[in-house]
């Protein structure tokens, strides 16, 4: 799959375009161009009447004949809107030699620019681009944001760029603004110019620039679960924290994918902790939630899964309400819920599990201070957030205390990301598998009746992958249940 097109808006006040062609395609183009203040320069045979009426008017300039890369000088971009195939490969050719960026109606192949569908509403437009690939699905937007966009937003674009220079000047710092433009939206301006009423709308504004001026900056932090790793299980309150904020703390194990959905110009972050290589100590995440808020930012603690569930939520808590910092909480879909039933386990069944235990155990210490009896038990799911550490141990100690050997398994690696993988077996050649698939961080353990499921119920990914053949073919551990 090629790279996405970059997003530009061009400035072509005063500027040369070339459009070769002269029929209703080429008169389209034309007229955008020149709504955009640019200068025309139409090369073809003939002229539509409307595009023969411009040239009369003075707004276009037409050369007369056949394409010749003479044609380029001076221009800044090239439109081929022909009908004839070698034309516009023609012009695209010559295009590229000059590093002049052409596009050709209807030819994504030989474009190096799009003209995107457009959703104009005074200064305020909203492009739509599909590369070229499928310009109806733009257009298909394009009607319907056409309907939600009402008039509104002209007035409100307009009021916002007469007034720049002083917003700018009573708020300095980007974050302030920012703050001051959602309250501003938030209250009853877009009602007002909706209404007509814009001397209303303007004595609103003013009153709110006075107002917002003369308070203090104040940070806070939100403390967010970003789920497992698919975006799609962000939550609306998440999402809305993520695009507010003005620094992102986040976990190393937190998707791209759910990175790139917030605010592009925030300041990134990471503060992740792993068994290996790189880990920021939690007194230094600590310090920087502290840092950052004083200085009167809006900071998302972002975390992998939910804040509260073996997220250190409740440290970080207690840390900012020990220092005065505004804070907040917004859950995400934690590993065990959402890797599970993306390997279409569930986690409590009727006739195979009545409840769930969640346990960690990071090292030999942790190992030690869990009650191994009550995890032992039949009926019950086991959800680890354990990765592959201590699969040695897990195995022993569970079936020491008489948890059968014959007990099924579910390791999912890289739960609900596009690369998952689902390893499933029984208890007793656990490590073996892990080992032999070389299981890597992030993964979920799933121990109980519940985890053969997988097998039948898979939806999502490729199938679950068993136990290596000769692993099946080895004795049982010799363990002995208590």
């Amino acid at each position: 799959m090629s790279a996405p097109l970059f997003p530009l808006f061009a400035d072509l006040q005063g500027r040369r375009v070339l459009v070769v062609g002269g029929g209703p395609v080429a008169e389209r183009k034309t007229e955008a161009l020149l709504h955009a203040g640019a200068r025309p320069r139409v090369g073809a045979p003939g002229l539509t009447p409307r595009l023969q009426a411009w040239q009369a008017q003075g707004r276009i300039d037409w050369i007369e004949g056949r394409f010749d890369a003479h044609w380029l000088s001076d221009a800044w971009l090239v439109v081929a809107a022909t009908d004839d195939t070698v034309v516009n490969r023609a012009v695209a050719a010559a295009a590229e030699a000059r590093h002049l960026f052409a596009n050709v109606v209807d030819d994504a192949e030989l474009s190096t620019f799009q003209v995107p569908a457009i959703v104009e509403r005074g200064p305020l437009q909203v492009a739509i681009s599909s590369g070229g690939g499928a310009p109806m699905l733009a257009r298909h937007l394009r009607r319907q944001l056409e309907t939600l966009l009402d008039d509104s937003w002209t007035s409100l674009a307009e009021l916002f760029t007469r007034q720049r220079q002083r917003i700018r000047q009573r708020f300095p710092q980007t974050s302030d603004r920012r703050r001051f433009f959602e309250k501003l939206l938030a209250g009853p301006l877009p009602r007002l110019f909706r209404q007509q009423l814009h001397a209303q709308a303007e004595q609103h504004f003013h009153a709110m620039l006075d107002e917002h001026a003369n308070l203090g900056r104040s940070g806070s932090v939100a403390v967010v679960g970003a789920g497992p790793g698919d975006a799609g299980l962000l939550t609306l309150n998440a999402l809305r924290a993520m695009n507010e904020a003005d620094v992102i703390l986040h976990d190393r194990l937190v998707s791209e994918d759910v990175l790139r959905l917030g605010r592009r110009d925030a300041t990134y972050i990471e503060v992740g902790k792993s068994a290996s290589g790189h880990s920021m100590r939690q007194d230094d995440i600590h310090a920087l939630m502290l840092e950052h808020a004083r200085a009167g930012h809006r900071v998302v603690r972002l975390k992998g899964g939910d804040p509260f569930v073996f997220g250190r939520g409740g440290e970080e808590l207690e840390f900012l309400r020990a220092h005065g910092i505004p804070y907040e909480v917004v859950p995400g879909i934690t590993a065990a819920v959402a890797c599970a039933a993306y390997a279409g386990i569930p986690l409590t069944h009727r006739d195979h599990a009545q409840s769930v235990k969640l346990v960690t155990a990071h090292c030999k210490d942790s190992f030690d201070t869990l009650d191994w009896q009550a995890l032992a038990q039949e009926r019950q799911t086991l959800a680890v957030y354990m990765g592959v550490a201590g699969l040695e141990g897990l195995r022993e100690r569970l079936v020491q205390h008489g948890r059968a050997p014959s007990t099924p398994f579910a390791l999912i690696e890289n739960g609900s990301r596009r690369d998952q993988r689902v390893l499933n077996g029984t208890l007793a050649d656990l490590p073996e598998t892990a080992r032999f698939h070389q299981v890597r961080s992030p993964a979920l353990l799933i121990l109980g009746e519940v985890a053969a499921l997988a097998d039948t119920l898979h939806w999502f990914g490729a199938p679950p992958v068993g136990a290596p053949t000769h692993s099946r073919n080895l004795p049982a551990p010799t363990l002995q249940a208590a």
